[in-house]
């Protein structure tokens, strides 16, 4: 008996040196779990607006009514998406062209899209022509930016709009990537069913 303690003794001690020896490895940090919606979507076509869109029916189309805190008299056209259950927001601005130059509007765009220059690994972007013959470029940014994906759809003569993707939360891009790419396939649905009205 006291051979078979001594025995099972030493087994434990050997391992109890061995775990003391052994490396350590954490455990990668990681986040909570995010239940998404059912994807179902609603039209956008309020009477004198210039567009219409669909967008998902767990977000809320608001009107941007004001400008870096500024009441935004000038824009009765800008709006904003929200999606509160992800504290994400598509920003939506829209500027005649005509009262613009057109060449100005896409620097404009492209220099919004460079800011994030800094921060970014990669700015990538792809024209796009929509089935509804509505023309544009998507700029995705990688990296841990404010906002990851971007848009400007035009008919280079009368409407120019610009939007953008981002959340109330530090820019970065492990922990927003899910709901990045989940509201990313939500972006790319407003900009496939977007039309320009006529007769605005």
């Amino acid at each position: 008996m006291k051979v078979v303690q001594s025995v099972l003794l030493s087994v434990v001690m050997i391992c109890f040196v061995m775990a003391c020896n052994s490396t350590f490895t954490p455990k990668p940090a990681g986040y909570f779990r995010i239940d998404f919606p059912k994807r179902a979507y609603q039209l956008f076509d309020q009477p004198g607006y210039p567009y219409s869109f669909e967008y998902p029916v767990y977000a809320q189309v608001m009107k941007d009514t004001t400008f870096f805190g500024k009441p935004n008299d000038e824009n009765p056209w800008w709006i904003n998406v929200d999606f509160p259950q992800f504290h994400g927001r598509i920003y939506i601005s829209y500027k005649e062209v005509g009262k613009n130059k057109f060449d100005t509007l896409i620097k404009h765009a492209y220099v919004l899209t460079e800011k994030h220059a800094s921060k970014a690994y990669s700015i990538d972007d792809s024209v796009l022509v929509t089935p509804n013959g509505v023309h544009g470029v998507f700029f995705t940014v990688g990296g841990n930016v404010a906002t990851a994906n971007q848009f400007f759809l035009t008919d280079s003569t009368r409407h120019f709009l610009r939007g953008a993707l981002y959340f109330d939360a530090t820019p970065n891009a492990d922990s927003l990537g899910i709901v990045n790419r989940f509201l990313v396939d939500d972006m790319k649905h407003l900009i496939n069913t977007f039309r320009w009205k006529s007769g605005n």
